[in-house]
């Protein structure tokens, strides 16, 4: 008998259109002799959509209508909708063996849904509730990650809050702690969404206004002048890490346009190194992972400067498009 997988994807992130992009490679490498998929859909207004696939997400098509047959829920009920479909995964004869939440970002790879699947007893795939929020927020990401003695770059966190009432202490403190090229970034979410590369105070302002309207929390990162690496890790309680891989952005950073169009970075795999920095970057991978309590899969992403190797950040369900490492 097959086993049954629901592939959830969508979501309400910024990273919609990278979650539907990655369902649709993961649903293409499930082999069909082994699972049989069960797609669920999840729109920007947090509709879920039993039986509608990636493209069909993307085209605008399977909207449900006022009362879903399925259901009998209101379709302006997203919270309904998601329980009910959670919920058939343990009702239906069938049943569901479980649950790949393919979500980037804030409600999905956050711990969100991975709390929603706990509560309802269904199997799934990645890191837990823990492991997801904090893998998601880089402020508490970093400073968990700071208490493990793991070495990262510097940074400084803010809230949208301290920025609205005292714009110039926040500037004062990135000038005089971190200063130019930074980076400002939202707190939760990922693929460069949000995110921006400052060279003056001039460009600090917009950038800080631009990470506050994404979300309530920033954090600033001194700029590192080194390559960008990419490690693997899989398992669960003795996890594994791969080979790195290097990304080669052909633009200024690596942003979100160059993560996810053809042509604007280059992939290297493995990457060129030195056999002791690969073995460093492999071990860290490791201990990343075990530091946030992730499981299953996870990429943790590296800065190399010279002999230096420093911690960037994890990604506890990271991206499956073409342009994904």
């Amino acid at each position: 008998m097959r086993m049954r997988v629901m592939v959830l994807f969508g979501g309400r992130s910024g990273e919609h259109e990278v979650s539907i992009d990655s369902a649709a490679s993961v649903m293409d490498a499930l082999d069909r002799d082994k699972y049989e998929v069960v797609p669920v859909a999840i729109t920007r207004e947090g509709r879920w959509l039993p039986g509608v696939a990636p493209a069909q997400l993307a085209a605008g098509e399977g909207t449900p209508e006022e009362v879903s047959p399925a259901t009998g829920i209101e379709a302006a009920d997203p919270a309904g909708l998601a329980l009910a479909a959670v919920g058939r995964a343990r009702t239906d004869p069938r049943g569901v063996d479980v649950v790949v939440p393919v979500l980037h970002g804030t409600y999905g790879e956050d711990g969100t849904v991975q709390g929603l699947l706990e509560l309802a007893r269904v199997p799934y795939v990645g890191a837990g509730v823990a492991g997801s929020a904090v893998g998601m927020d880089k402020v508490l990401m970093k400073t968990v990650l700071a208490g493990h003695g793991m070495p990262q770059a510097r940074f400084r966190s803010c809230l949208r809050r301290d920025w609205e009432e005292n714009a110039a202490s926040v500037i004062r403190t990135v000038e005089g702690e971190l200063g130019y090229p930074c980076f400002v970034k939202p707190a939760n979410l990922g693929s460069s969404v949000g995110v921006s590369k400052v060279r003056s105070r001039e460009e600090l302002v917009p950038a800080m206004d631009l990470a506050c309207r994404y979300d309530r929390k920033i954090v600033v990162e001194e700029f590192v002048d080194g390559r960008e690496m990419e490690v693997a890790v899989l398992g669960n309680d003795d996890p594994a890490a791969s080979l790195p891989g290097e990304v080669v952005p052909l633009s200024a950073f690596y942003d979100y346009e160059a993560k996810y169009s053809e042509g604007l970075a280059r992939l290297e795999i493995p990457a060129r190194l030195p056999p002791e920095t690969v073995d460093r970057l492999r071990e860290l991978a490791v201990r990343v992972f075990k530091a946030l309590d992730c499981a299953g899969l996870a990429r943790v992403d590296f800065f190399v400067r010279g002999d230096e190797v420093l911690v960037n950040e994890i990604n506890t369900m990271p991206g499956f498009t073409r342009q994904s490492m």
